[in-house]
């Protein structure tokens, strides 16, 4: 143990100091991106350095530990987050360069009745989803972000639904990836967290299609199609508390994200948001318009079915560990002291050939044999992916830099253990532990590895249920995403708004201080009168 550093807790002894200091790389960022409007490169290059500053002369960090705790964050960034998002990227650029992308507009369309808010739910929500439940990391904001620009929305608009919308589904993101990470760092059963977070998140789920119907269009789109948003939001939210109590945390966002298509499709040939006379012009518009065939609406789904299909096979045959290599990063491994939880702060590299970068990869390659593509236009998608990760790959790297350092400094413990003196209130500002980390990290996963265990802690100090506050570190992420640095980087960039980060950052920030609301209140309201909905 003499040989170890051990983390300050309270470096200006004094617990609200302390925590004020260790906040303002958080502020720096959010400041630069929200208020000056900087890009995310720039904001998150300045609250890089910051920590390091504030890390090496508050927190007296070693600077070799600081190097290798921001080169980890680095490789981490680059396998598997940004080794996901090419994939990902790769396969809707080879969509739109064989034009399936133009037949699932057109499937849009012709299933959405012509009406915006309806495309809002169908591809921001349901599609998305579906995305997020397979892929996960920022590749659902990359695809339904340029799918709501094909259908006419403005593009500063078709990012900020895209973000707001993947929130519910991110939990069990990549199959279910967070959950299994909150439960190896925590030790608790991986069961009893998927029921405690399907029990939270679902209430996310069923409000969240009228919220972006509201935010599309507001009161009048809301009035209009509120029938549609309720269907939508229903079927998921059911699905997801059955798939996530009954099931597990891998397939509950396959699961709900079918259930809700499918539900919404059959919906919209009993049900329409026009009047009469609306109706009557559409269908002779519509016998004037030539319809996709069955064969084109299959080509239209094929690739996304094949990316579900691939991810659910990857997942069951638990391929991802298949020749995974598992290194100790250098100086770094056990050579820092948690002091918050006495015990040596591990440093270990995962590398996975066959992770979830290299399934979206198959997918991608499968869908190139299914349609019979040139390996010249398989090539020029893949190599038109790389260009558009330049710049925000860049920021991503920065960002999981910023995060890995703010945790392994001690920053991070620091700051959550202020919070955790708040006593019984603890509860309602656990899901902000929750979406201050995913905003550093743009991932549900990280967050709970960074404050799992945290929660764990301060649940027992406190007497409460360790199940309960370490679940609603998760769900209180989901809220943090649409807000993260890396996430909104690769939503501008698709789309071609780069440089305006900070306009989106501030279009959304409060969308996300409501929903992390919502979620600590149902966390307090579980802790201490709904104790009945807590997996024993």
């Amino acid at each position: 143990m003499a040989t170890l550093w051990p983390q300050p807790l309270d470096p200006f002894h004094s617990v609200a100091l302390s925590a004020l200091v260790a906040a303002v790389p958080l502020i720096v960022v959010l400041v630069l991106m929200g208020v000056l409007r900087k890009s995310g490169l720039f904001s998150s290059s300045f609250g890089l350095a910051t920590t390091a500053l504030l890390a090496l002369l508050v927190w007296h960090m070693p600077a070799t530990l600081l190097l290798w705790s921001t080169v980890y964050g680095i490789i981490y960034a680059l396998w598997p987050i940004l080794g996901i998002v090419l994939s990902a990227l790769w396969l809707y650029n080879l969509t739109q360069d064989t034009g399936k992308f133009e037949l699932l507009q057109r499937w849009m369309e012709e299933n959405a009745s012509g009406e915006l808010c309806i495309q809002v739910i169908l591809v921001a929500f349901c599609f998305g989803a579906l995305i997020e439940g397979t892929a996960g990391f920022g590749a659902p904001v990359a695809v339904t972000a340029c799918l709501l620009a094909g259908l006419g929305v403005e593009k500063s608009q078709a990012v900020i639904l895209s973000l707001i919308a993947n929130t519910a589904p991110v939990a069990f993101g990549g199959l279910g990836i967070p959950i299994v990470a909150l439960a190896g760092v925590t030790g608790l059963g991986l069961s009893q967290l998927s029921s405690m977070v399907g029990r939270q998140v679902p209430l996310l789920s069923f409000i969240l299609p009228m919220y972006l119907v509201w935010m599309a269009a507001r009161g009048k789109g809301l009035r209009r199609t509120w029938p549609a948003a309720l269907v939508a939001g229903g079927s998921y939210a059911l699905t997801q508390f059955l798939a996530s109590n009954l099931v597990g945390p891998s397939v509950t966002d396959v699961m709900a994200a079918s259930a809700s298509i499918l539900a919404v499709v059959v919906f919209l040939k009993v049900w329409s948001p026009d009047d009469a006379e609306q109706r009557r012009l559409r269908k002779i518009e519509s016998a004037q318009t030539t319809r996709l065939s069955l064969k084109q609406s299959v080509a239209a789904w094929l690739p996304w079915a094949m990316l579900s299909f691939v991810m659910v096979v990857w997942a069951y045959f638990n391929l991802s560990q298949a020749g995974q290599f598992i290194f100790a990063i250098p100086t770094l491994h056990n050579n820092v002291f948690i002091t918050l939880y006495r015990k040596p702060y591990p440093a270990l590299y995962t590398f996975q050939v066959l992770g979830s970068g290299t399934a979206v990869l198959v997918a991608t390659i499968l869908t190139a044999l299914c349609f019979r593509v040139s390996g010249g236009v398989v090539y020029r998608s893949g190599v038109k992916a790389i260009r558009q990760l330049q710049l925000p790959g860049l920021a991503v790297m920065v960002i999981f830099a910023l995060a890995y350092l703010y945790n392994y400094s001690g920053m991070a413990f620091t700051l959550a253990a202020a919070v955790a003196r708040v006593g019984p209130a603890f509860p309602l500002l656990s899901s902000y532990l929750g979406w201050a980390a995913c905003f550093l990290s743009g991932s549900d996963t990280a967050s709970n590895l960074l404050f799992g265990n945290l929660q764990v802690a301060a649940a027992h100090q406190l007497h409460l249920s360790p199940i309960l506050l370490a679940a609603t570190n998760s769900s209180g992420a989901v809220a943090g995403k649409m807000i993260s640095p890396q996430n909104i980087a690769i939503g501008v960039t698709t789309v071609g708004l780069i440089g305006h980060e900070g306009r989106i950052l501030r279009a959304t920030f409060w969308h996300s201080i409501l929903f992390t609301t919502i979620l600590g209140l149902l966390a307090f309201a579980q802790a201490y009168w709904l104790t009945g909905m807590i997996p024993q």
